[in-house]
């Protein structure tokens, strides 16, 4: 019997303890770029957008040049929720509201297709962020005895509407403009949304511009995360709680909604689940190496 016999690369290949050879640096490099890059497109269509605020339509809660992020999943799970602030494609009856102007040098169109590719990028002349104020169902009119939006005869107290910020009380209502706080009664028709802007004295929304359908959400908007230091969760304001807790929310008829809470948990452990079953798949270390990427 040899010395080495049954202790050779065949026997331990057999007995599984033949190490997979590391990849070289220079290799696993540009194969990561390419599956983070696959993965930002994935999460892009189809669970998370990252958004930029092009007008100050929405402020004080949402300032031009800000960044949220839209989960694009939730209403396939559940119908939407008053008070909640969401991205949409208006119809033909919607003036757009990019007030910025955009570059159209060949630099500045490739930086916004690759941005829109990974899901940074400006939106559409057609995309639109407000928060939702009626369902179908719902009857919204202005004003009560204290200036304030009705839905279904209830007053709401709006406490995201900065002082100074709202639509002129005494100017008469026009049906093209949305310059008045004051508006006719619309009952929202079923599919449906009613939505304004948090800047009522510039926001043009439903109230001259008519409801909007529910099918053309493009996504919630729940996070401020860029610039930094107004990183924060746009959850619903109490006062909505408050009146959905008193009135059920309105449903079109033969919708009932699957679950209530917002899934941006799972939302955001799919990416990793995903990259660790590349990684397993193509072999690379996952878990062992830890190499991180520059940022």
């Amino acid at each position: 019997m040899e010395p080495n016999e049954g202790y050779g690369p065949a026997s331990r290949r057999r007995q599984g303890l033949v190490r997979r050879k590391e990849m070289p640096l220079w290799q696993e490099l540009p194969l990561l770029l390419v599956v983070a890059f696959c993965l930002a497109v994935l999460i892009r269509t189809f669970l998370v957008q990252a958004f930029y605020i092009p007008s100050g339509s929405m402020e004080n809660t949402l300032l031009v040049k800000d960044r949220v992020l839209v989960n694009k999943v939730i209403y396939d799970m559940r119908d939407p929720i008053r008070g909640e602030i969401v991205v949409f494609r208006g119809d033909e009856n919607w003036t757009p509201e990019v007030t910025e102007p955009v570059s159209n040098s060949f630099a500045a169109k490739l930086g916004r297709t690759i941005g829109d590719l990974v899901g940074v990028s400006r939106p559409g002349e057609r995309d639109f962020i407000k928060r939702v104020i009626g369902l179908p169902g719902d009857k919204i009119a202005c004003c009560d005895g204290k200036g304030r939006i009705m839905v279904n005869g209830v007053g709401i107290d709006e406490s995201y509407i900065a002082e100074g910020f709202n639509s002129d009380l005494n100017q008469p209502p026009n049906p093209n403009q949305c310059t008045s706080r004051r508006f006719t009664e619309v009952v929202v028709p079923a599919g449906e949304m009613f939505v304004m802007g948090d800047h009522r004295a510039v926001s043009q929304d439903a109230r001259c511009q008519g409801p909007v359908p529910i099918s053309n959400i493009i996504g919630r908007a729940f996070v401020i995360v860029w610039p930094s230091n107004r990183f924060t969760s746009l959850s619903v304001p109490d006062e909505w709680k408050a009146y959905a807790a008193d009135h059920p929310t309105a449903a079109a008829p033969g919708t009932v909604p699957v679950r209530e809470p917002d899934p941006a948990t799972e939302v955001f452990a799919l990416p990793f689940l995903l990259s660790a079953a590349i990684s397993a798949r193509s072999g690379l270390p996952f878990v062992t190496r830890r190499r991180r990427l520059p940022s």
